[in-house]
């Protein structure tokens, strides 16, 4: 006895895989990728899918597209370009460092500006 194929397939969760997966987790149950922001899809291989449409767990008919992308959309997240930061981060840190050993700062002010460095207490008298 012969069992007619399902008509309706439950889309798997791609978000997370690498381009290569996806196609081939779509693939093995019956539906295709289709990549509005890769017209290269074929070609993709280490990409990861950022976003996917309809939502993993839907029922779809065999046969039917899966959307997915790889970048994500305007203020929708991801990196971005951070640097540089401004304003700059405040003085101190590296920047505090004497340009030689034994001078102080050449913009340094106040009582310590000519002299040689002073020493910092770490732990209570």
């Amino acid at each position: 006895m012969r069992l007619a194929p399902k008509k309706d397939v439950r889309v798997p969760r791609l978000v997370g895989l690498m381009a290569v997966d996806a196609r081939e987790e779509a693939h093995a149950r019956g539906l295709s990728l289709h990549a509005p922001d890769r017209p290269d899809l074929h070609l993709a291989v280490v990409d990861h899918v950022v976003r996917q449409y309809p939502l993993p767990g839907a029922q779809v008919p065999r046969d039917s597209q899966v959307y997915v992308w790889f970048d994500f959309g305007e203020g929708e997240g991801g990196g971005g370009i951070r640097e540089p930061r401004v304003p700059g981060p405040p003085w101190g840190g590296l920047r505090r460092e004497l340009t030689e050993p034994g001078h102080s700062r050449p913009d340094a002010a106040g009582p310590d500006a000519g002299g040689p460095p002073c020493c910092a207490v770490l732990s209570p008298p």
